[in-house]
C-alpha cells in the first residue's frame, strides 16, 4: 500500500475499544496513566476561554493535557521518580542503563546492553512524549539521569499509538525550570579512576521556561572487564554530554518546545593478558600456520593491544502543543546524527585473529510525528496520529586480511580491502483508536495501526490492538490485552557487507548465503493484576506470551563490538513478572522478580555471520536466544529522615541474574548453540546521603556509597554463544563519593 493512500485507508477503519489507566501507582505494575474521556463543562485550565493564569500553572496544565494525547491505555507501566533514582546505587550519576535495570523484566548484558521481556533491545525512547530516533548502538548512552524528573517504562500489550520498537517504551519527562528554578553543580568520583563533573540550571522568564544540563565523565572501566581481575587493562573512557530544553508559552492553551542534545565518547577496549598467536585452522590441520609467520612481528603482548571506539550522538526536537478543551494536539519534528567508529590495532589484531577491521557506521534520521486526542463524550475518547521517519545509514569498512589458498593456508602478506555501502529507509505509521468507558469499572481501548518500511525490503502491516481494564474493587485491578506488532529492522544494525570481496582471504565466510533482514511480525498477549494489600503496600503480577515470524535478534560477529541484526524464521517469548512496593513516611521498599524464556528457530537472514554447523542445528532445533535470562531481579530499600537542618537518606539495593546464554557441548562432542548459561550472580550496593540547608534555596549534599559491597567476581558473558565474541565480567567492589551544591 502506498503512503499516499494511507490516510484514506485508515479513515475507513472501524474503531474498536480500548484500555485505560485504572489508578496511579509509583514504581509498581499498573495498567497505564490516568486518562480522561469526559465532555462535561471544561474547567478554566482546559477551556479555550482566555483566563489569565500564572505561567507555572499553565505549564502544569499543559503537561497534564499532553498526557491525554499518548497515554499508556492499559499497557503495563512502571514509573521511577527522581526521589527513587536518588535512592539507588550511584543515584543520578549512574549510567542510564543502570537506572532502567531497577524496573521489572529487565536483564543486564555486557557492553551496556539491556533486554526487556526476552527481547534484544527493541526499546523506544521518548522525551516529553516525543519520539527519539534511534542511534548506532554503542557502549555508552547519550541519556543522563541528571536531566530526568521522572521516567515511565511501558511494556506488554501496547496501545495503537506505539509502533516499530515495541518491547518497551521508555518515556522520560525532563526537569523544568518553571517549577524548580535554580541550579546545581556536582562532583562525583571514586574507584577505578572515576570522576564526573556535572552542572544543571533551570529557570523561567515571563513565558520562557528553560533547563540545561552538562557533564564530563572519566573512568578506568569504560566497558566490562574481559577477565575476573579487579582492574581492567586498557579500559579508559572519556564522555561529554550536553542537554537543553526550552519551552515558550504562546498563550494559555499552547506552547512551543525545543530539545537538543550532544554527546561525544571515547572508549578503549580492554585487553586480556596471555593470548597466544592465532593459527589458521584447516580441514587437514586444525592448528595450521600461525599468522605471525607472515608478519614482521614475531611476538606481540596482548596487554599492549590498542583497540578503540568513538561514539557520537546529536539530536534536536521541536514540538508544538495545543490544548483546546476536549481536543489535545501535539506536532513534532526531529533530526538525529549518530555514529560509532571502531578502530583496530592492525598489527595486534592480525597477529591474534588474522583479520583487522576498521568499521565506521553512521545514521542520519529525520522525521515528524503528529498525535491528537478528542474527548467525544463522557464514554469515548478518540485518538489518532501519524509518524514518518526517513533514515540513511552508511558503513565504511577497511579490513586488513591475509591471502589464503584453496586449503585455507596463508600465501603472503596482509593487505586491506575497502567495503563501503549505504542504505536508505522510509518508515511510516499511522493509527486510530477509541477509549471506551463502558462503566465505572470497565474500560476498553481498541484501535489499529498501519506501519510500513521501504528499504532493502518493502513491507507493511495492519496491526489491531485491544486492551481491557476491569477495576474489580477499590484495591484490585485486572487488565488483559492483545497486540499485533510490526518491527522493522534497525537500519543502523543491518550489515550490507559484500561477502564475495573476501573470498580467498582470512576473512572468507564458510557460508555464502546472505538473505536480507526482514521485519518481524508478532502476536502479543498480556494479562495482569494489581492489588493494594494495605494502602502502603501494592503488588502486581503480569504474564505475557509472544509468537513471532522473522524474529529479530542482534549479535557481535567478528572483531568489532558493533551489533549486526539477523532473523530467525520463528520466535517465541513468554514469561511473568512480580513486583511489590511498600511506602510509609520516609521508608520504602521495592522488589521485582521476572521469569522469561526466549527461543528462535532457523536463521533466515545474514547467514554468512554463522558457521554451517550452527545453521544446520538451528534449522531443525529451537535454540535459546543469546540474551535469554531465566530469572532477573532487582530489590531495594531506603529511608529518608527529614530534620531541621536538612535530610538524611540511607539505602540498600541489589541486582540478581540467573545468567545469560552460552554454548553447550553435546555428548558426541558437537556444539549446541546457546545450550547452556553462565553462572548466576548478584550484586549488593549500599550508601548514605546527607543534605544540609544553607539558605532558602541553597543546600549542600554529600553522598557516599559502596557498589558490589561483597566484591563478587561475576561473569555476564564468557565469549560463547550466538553473536558473542568477548567475555565480560561485572565490576568489582567500588567506593564512590559525591559532593554537590544546589542554589
Amino acid at each position: 500500500m502506498k503512503l499516499s493512500n494511507l490516510l484514506g485507508w485508515s479513515s475507513a477503519l472501524c474503531l474498536s475499544a480500548a484500555i485505560a489507566q485504572a489508578q496511579e501507582t509509583n514504581a509498581v505494575v499498573r495498567p497505564g496513566r490516568p486518562t480522561t474521556g469526559s465532555k462535561t463543562k471544561p474547567d478554566s485550565a482546559s477551556s479555550t476561554n482566555v483566563i489569565k493564569l500564572e505561567p507555572t500553572t499553565v505549564v502544569g496544565k499543559l503537561d497534564e493535557a499532553r498526557e491525554q494525547i499518548v497515554p499508556s491505555l492499559g499497557a503495563t507501566a512502571y514509573s521511577l521518580s527522581r526521589e527513587q533514582i536518588a535512592s539507588q546505587a550511584q543515584g543520578e550519576n549512574a549510567g542510564f542503563n543502570q537506572v532502567l535495570l531497577r524496573t521489572p523484566g529487565m536483564a543486564q548484558d555486557g557492553l551496556g546492553g539491556l533486554h526487556l521481556r526476552g527481547e534484544h533491545a527493541n526499546l523506544q525512547y521518548r522525551i516529553n512524549d516525543v519520539l527519539l530516533p534511534e542511534g548506532v548502538t554503542g557502549f555508552g548512552s547519550e541519556l543522563d539521569a541528571h536531566f530526568v524528573d521522572s521516567l515511565e517504562l511501558i511494556t506488554g500489550s501496547l496501545p495503537a499509538q506505539f509502533g516499530f520498537r515495541t518491547a518497551g517504551i521508555v518515556d522520560i519527562h525532563t526537569k523544568s525550570g518553571a517549577f524548580e528554578p535554580g541550579g546545581e553543580v556536582s562532583l562525583y568520583g571514586g574507584s577505578f579512576d572515576t570522576f564526573k563533573g556535572s552542572f544543571e540550571y533551570g529557570g523561567s522568564h515571563s513565558n520562557l521556561n528553560f533547563f540545561v544540563n552538562g557533564s564530563y565523565t572519566h573512568s578506568g572501566i569504560g566497558i566490562e572487564n574481559p577477565t575476573s581481575s579487579y582492574t581492567p587493562i586498557h579500559d579508559d573512557t572519556d564522555q561529554y554530554r550536553l542537554f537543553a530544553y526550552l519551552s515558550y508559552l504562546l498563550d494559555e492553551t499552547s506552547r512551543i518546545s525545543l530539545i537538543g542534545s550532544a554527546s561525544y565518547s571515547d572508549f578503549q577496549l580492554p585487553n586480556t593478558p596471555g593470548l597466544e598467536a592465532g593459527n589458521l585452522p584447516t580441514a587437514d590441520n586444525p592448528a595450521a600456520v600461525p599468522w605471525s609467520q607472515y608478519m614482521s612481528t614475531t611476538n606481540f603482548d596482548s596487554t599492549k593491544l590498542n583497540e578503540k571506539q568513538n561514539e557520537q550522538n546529536y539530536y534536536a526536537i521541536a514540538a508544538y502543543q495545543k490544548a483546546m478543551g476536549d481536543v489535545n494536539l501535539q506536532l513534532s519534528a526531529f533530526a538525529r546524527n549518530s555514529s560509532t567508529h571502531f578502530t583496530p590495532d592492525t598489527v595486534g589484531d592480525l597477529y591474534f585473529d588474522g583479520v583487522a577491521s576498521d568499521v565506521n557506521r553512521k545514521i542520519y534520521s529525520g522525521g515528524f510525528e503528529g498525535d491528537l486526542s478528542y474527548a467525544l463524550n463522557q464514554k469515548h475518547t478518540l485518538r489518532g496520529g501519524v509518524l514518518v521517519l526517513d533514515e540513511y545509514a552508511s558503513t565504511h569498512t577497511t579490513t586488513t586480511v591475509f591471502p589464503v589458498d584453496s586449503d585455507g593456508n596463508p600465501t603472503g602478506s596482509a593487505y586491506p580491502i575497502t567495503d563501503n555501502s549505504g542504505l536508505h529507509a522510509l518508515d511510516y505509521g499511522l493509527y486510530i483508536q477509541d477509549e471506551w468507558k463502558i462503566s465505572s469499572k470497565l474500560t476498553l481501548n481498541g484501535g489499529v495501526r498501519f506501519d510500513g518500511v521501504d528499504s532493502l525490503v518493502d513491507e507493511n502491516q495492519a496491526s489491531p490492538r485491544v486492551n481491557a481494564v476491569f477495576k474489580a474493587t477499590e484495591a484490585t485491578t485486572l487488565h488483559a490485552g492483545y497486540a499485533r506488532y510490526f518491527t522493522p529492522p534497525a537500519l543502523e544494525a543491518v550489515s550490507s557487507t559484500s561477502a564475495a570481496k573476501f573470498d580467498g582471504t582470512s576473512n572468507a565466510s564458510s557460508v555464502s548465503q546472505n538473505d536480507p533482514v526482514k521485519s518481524e511480525r508478532g502476536n502479543y498477549f498480556d494479562v495482569g493484576i494489581t492489588h493494594n494489600i494495605i494502602p502502603e503496600l501494592k503488588i502486581g503480577l503480569d504474564a505475557y506470551y509472544k509468537e513471532a515470524k522473522n524474529q529479530l535478534d542482534d549479535g557481535l560477529f567478528g572483531q568489532s563490538l558493533i551489533p549486526t541484526q539477523f532473523n530467525y524464521a520463528e520466535g517465541k517469548v513468554y514469561g511473568a513478572e512480580f513486583t511489590a512496593n511498600f511506602t510509609k513516611g520516609g521508608f520504602s521498599v521495592f522488589a521485582n522478580v521476572a521469569y522469561s524464556v526466549a527461543k528462535g528457530k532457523d536463521v533466515v537472514s545474514g547467514q554468512i555471520l554463522f558457521s554451517q554447523d550452527d545453521l544446520n542445528y538451528i534449522k531443525n532445533n529451537w535454540v535459546y536466544l543469546d540474551h535469554d535470562q531465566t530469572v532477573s531481579g532487582s530489590f531495594g530499600t531506603s529511608y529518608l529522615w527529614k530534620h531541621g537542618s536538612g535530610s538524611t537518606r540511607l539505602f540498600v539495593d541489589a541486582l540478581y541474574g540467573s545468567g545469560l546464554r552460552t554454548d553447550a557441548t553435546a555428548s558426541d562432542g558437537s556444539t549446541i548453540p546457546n545450550g547452556a548459561s553462565v553462572p548466576a550472580y548478584y550484586s549488593v550496593n549500599l550508601g548514605a546521603e546527607e543534605t544540609i540547608k544553607l539558605g532558602p534555596k541553597q543546600q549542600l549534599k554529600a553522598r557516599f556509597e559502596v557498589v558490589n559491597v561483597t566484591d563478587n567476581s561475576y561473569i555476564l558473558r564468557d565469549g560463547g554463544g550466538i553473536g558473542v565474541n568477548a567475555a565480560q565480567y561485572g565490576a568489582r567492589v567500588g567506593f564512590y563519593g559525591t559532593l554537590s551544591l544546589a542554589f
